[in-house]
């Protein structure tokens, strides 16, 4: 970077308003050598464009993480021409969005309409602590919705019958075992994958570029494999647990019981062309489940005095 003020000219008290950092600031950044000194015009020192620019620059590889001493080794590399495209390319593919899902807005009168029309303050100051919804600034009555998925089963959660707080600490308790789940996942793809790329100077041009393809092949897998494994999870205990409710003490205890029950060889296969072998199981489950629920309706509205004007003609 040339030392000569390109451009406009500027006081150190005019670069600092423009760049957002302290004139302290300014001045500690040239004594490490994070910035040249300024020209000297006369009785006053001045500052071009240039300067600002890797103010700039500066203040956007600390937003990134990185501690002045990189920023230095990564701005010489820079003034000496080797360039700084591929680490700032690598940031910004670890930086990128790791979901597909677009953030969305939501009034305050839209949210109370969603969980049934009737305004409750703890609950949204809840889902605000919990990230679930991100108040705009300017607007007490607007929210960005980061995950509209998560916005939306909690809607479906509350409208089947589960309290607003049972929700929130489900998600308390769910969000810790997932940060593990990612921790693990970094954890273990750091030291298989990223290891070579992580030495004490910053990578090569070409080296910041493969991790950067690497980050972005390896992104979505810890997403597949997390709902593969809930896949399998849900199906084994939801099996599990429809088994043990149909049993013939199930009404009254659970119990860890399973015992076989016959079923025709047409019926089966029927059953397994329509959902596949594995869920042959969870479907047979589901459809007594279903059964015994139908029945239970039925006589209960047959017991009912009132139930007969539902067959009345007029």
């Amino acid at each position: 970077m040339s030392d000569e003020p390109a451009g406009a000219v500027y006081r150190i008290e005019d670069l600092a308003h423009l760049s957002g950092a302290t004139v302290r600031t300014i001045r500690a950044y040239q004594d490490r050598g994070l910035l040249p000194r300024p020209e000297r015009r006369g009785r006053a020192n001045v500052y071009g464009d240039a300067h600002l620019a890797r103010l700039r620059q500066i203040a956007d590889l600390l937003d990134r993480g990185y501690t002045l001493a990189s920023i230095k080794e990564l701005l010489e590399a820079w003034d000496t021409g080797r360039g700084l495209g591929g680490v700032l390319g690598l940031v910004a593919e670890v930086d990128g969005p790791w979901t597909d899902e677009r953030p969305v807005r939501i009034s305050r009168a839209e949210l109370d309409e969603r969980f049934g029309g009737s305004p409750d303050d703890a609950a949204v100051a809840d889902a605000v602590e919990l990230g679930v919804l991100e108040p705009l600034p300017g607007s007490e009555d607007l929210f960005l919705v980061p995950s509209p998925q998560e916005l939306a089963v909690a809607v479906e959660l509350y409208a089947a019958g589960v309290p607003l707080s049972a929700i929130s600490g489900h998600l308390r308790e769910l969000r810790v075992k997932v940060e593990h789940i990612a921790a693990r996942f970094l954890e273990f793809t750091t030291e298989h994958v990223f290891a070579r790329y992580l030495g004490e100077h910053p990578p090569s041009d070409a080296d910041a570029a493969e991790a950067a393809s690497l980050v972005r092949r390896l992104r979505p897998l810890a997403q597949q494999t997390v709902d593969a494994e809930l896949a399998r999870a849900m199906r084994l205990f939801a099996t599990r647990h429809l088994r043990v409710r149909l049993g013939p003490e199930g009404a009254r205890e659970l119990r860890e019981e399973t015992w076989p029950v016959e079923i025709p060889v047409d019926t089966t296969r029927a059953v397994e062309r329509l959902v596949g072998a594995e869920q042959v199981a969870a479907f047979v489950a589901a459809a007594a489940e279903r059964e015994l629920q139908a029945r239970t309706l039925d006589r209960l509205t047959a017991n009912h005095p009132t139930s007969n004007l539902i067959d009345e003609k007029p």
